[in-house]
Order: C-alpha cells, then sequence, then structure tokens
C-alpha cells in the first residue's frame, strides 16, 4: 500500500525572481489557488495521506499555509464567507504534513535523499510541484496503480519534440504492453537529441521502491553539479528492480517558468466557468489589438478604459 508522498519544495525558484525573492515559487497562484495545493489536492484524491514536503529557506509560508487560520476563519465566518477557505480547510483536515529542510542545494536527487529516515520501507509517490496535471483520473492513482499490479517502480512520461529531450531525463523502452506503458530499459538525464534514446520525456510524477534510498546514497554528482534522481533509478534498473513508464492521461502544465505559469492560468481560466466568459471577451479584445500591431491599422485601437468587457 502506498501511503506517503514526498512533494521537493527547496528550489531558489531563481527564474521567477524578484517575485520569488521573498514568496517560494510553490506558492505563486493559479488563478486564485497557490501551485502546491494543486500537488496535494491530487495526492489526497490518490488516497495518499501523508505528505513529506521538502524546504529550504523563507519556505515557511508553505507550512503557514497548510495550517489553521482561526482568526481569519472568524473574521470570514462573521461575514458569511466561511465557503472561501473551504478548499484548503478540507486539506487540513484530511491530510498530515511533516517539513525537512534541505542542508544543501544539491538537486532533485538530494532532496528525495534527505526525507529517508521518515519514510520507512514502502513504495513512495513523488510530486514535482513544476509540473500540474490535471486529468478525469489523477495522475498519481494512474502510476499507483501500475506500481501495484508489477510490483514495480513507475515514472510518468510525456512524448515531446525531439530537439527539447535535453531539458528532460529520457527514458528508453525495453517493451511495450500497450500505447500508454512501457517496460523501461535505460533512463539517461538531458540527453543531445542526437543520443537520445526516444522521445519520451519523464514529467514530474513517480512511484519508486524503498531501494531509492540505497541507489541515492551511491550516487555521485551528476549534470549541473547535483545528484540526479535519474541516474538514481537507472541503478535501480541495473540493479535488477522493474522499471516502467506510463504515458501519462490528462493535461499537463510546467509551470516551472514565468510564460509557463502565464499560460497555465490563461488555459485553467478558459477551462473554469466563472472565468471563461470574461476572458473569452477580453482575448477577442487583445485579437483586435494584436491586428494594430501588427500594421493592420494606424492606431492602437480605442483606450483601455472605453472598451467594454
Amino acid at each position: 500500500m502506498i501511503t506517503k508522498a514526498i512533494i521537493p519544495a527547496g528550489g531558489l525558484g531563481t527564474r521567477f525572481l524578484p517575485a520569488t525573492k521573498t514568496t517560494p515559487k510553490e506558492m505563486l497562484p493559479l488563478l486564485e489557488k497557490p501551485a502546491i495545493q494543486y500537488i496535494v489536492e491530487e495526492g489526497l484524491k490518490s488516497n495518499l495521506k501523508t505528505f513529506v514536503v521538502v524546504t529550504g529557506k523563507n519556505k515557511s509560508v508553505i507550512e503557514d499555509h497548510f495550517d489553521p487560520y482561526p482568526e481569519l476563519e472568524h473574521y470570514l465566518a462573521s461575514r458569511k464567507k466561511n465557503d472561501l477557505l473551504d478548499g484548503v480547510n478540507k486539506i487540513i483536515n484530511s491530510a498530515n504534513f511533516i517539513y525537512l529542510r534541505q542542508k544543501e542545494p544539491l538537486g532533485l536527487g538530494h532532496a528525495i535523499w534527505s526525507v529517508k529516515h521518515v519514510v520507512g520501507k514502502e513504495h513512495i509517490a513523488v510530486f514535482l510541484p513544476d509540473d500540474i496535471i490535471v486529468s478525469a483520473t489523477p495522475c498519481m492513482a494512474q502510476l499507483m496503480q501500475i506500481a501495484i499490479q508489477e510490483k514495480c517502480n513507475v515514472v510518468a512520461v510525456q512524448e515531446v519534440p525531439i530537439e527539447t529531450v535535453q531539458s528532460y531525463g529520457v527514458i528508453g523502452v525495453r517493451k511495450q504492453f500497450s500505447p500508454n506503458l512501457f517496460q523501461v530499459k535505460e533512463l539517461v538525464e538531458k540527453p543531445r537529441p542526437v543520443d537520445a534514446p526516444s522521445n519520451l520525456a519523464i514529467v514530474g510524477r513517480y512511484v519508486l521502491s524503498p531501494n531509492i534510498f540505497q541507489s541515492l546514497d551511491e550516487m555521485k554528482l551528476g549534470i549541473g553539479g547535483e545528484i540526479q534522481l535519474t541516474d538514481a533509478i537507472q541503478n535501480l534498473l541495473l540493479s535488477g528492480e522493474k522499471v516502467f513508464a506510463y504515458k501519462i492521461q490528462g493535461t499537463r502544465y510546467d509551470i516551472g517558468t514565468p510564460m509557463g505559469l502565464l499560460k497555465a492560468n490563461l488555459d485553467l481560466a478558459l477551462r473554469n466557468s466563472k472565468y471563461s466568459e470574461e476572458m473569452l471577451e477580453y482575448l477577442t479584445y487583445l485579437d483586435r489589438e494584436m491586428l494594430v500591431m501588427q500594421g493592420k491599422a494606424t492606431t492602437m485601437g480605442k483606450p483601455r478604459s472605453m472598451i467594454q468587457l
């Protein structure tokens, strides 16, 4: 049975500076919720109960978010706005959180290794908070089902353009069981396109055996001077453990860059009935403005204050 999840959240978020100087990138908003809340909600829908969050400097706001706030709740109740905190309060009442500080910024593998004393001898789910995945069946639940059935490690994968593989860990396929399920032959971290064994890139969901911690113990610093999780999973494979890859069913948003976060907010707004109508009207207005900027007209159109949305 898989009951625990690791969420590595110790990164500095330098791509989002200066916004992330004091605000963790995991707390940047997707619509009205911080990004990390989407991760925890996916975990709870996958029947995970305990979340081990690996943090760093200036990350205590994550802990505060998943703690009760009686004064705010009383204030909202007095104004009949209790529903504004329903989502996070449901999480607080349903989940257990353990917070550990990553002592050195030595990469994803090191962050996973740092929780070995609190996880125990069971398979563990790993969520990377830069990847938000929206699907009818939670992405992690898809992986957990395979891990339990096959008694194996499972990594989530997605097809990417071959010229982008050097930004990912990539799998080589030993055997394909279905259009979406593969037995893994090898895992390569950030290969050159010419050296990539496929265009199936590992994205931010894993289910790993407890032996991953011993494998990480044996790792030397890899690409970027960091301990690479992909290398440690390859080590598990070489030691005789089965590793499967599953092509995720759902929509993945890579929010690890400002542009990715902007695109995710736009797409989620268009999919949300609360925002979609007004957003579509605004995009129609922007489309007219783009025609102006492309030289199809000689003025910049009506001032913003004159636009009726």
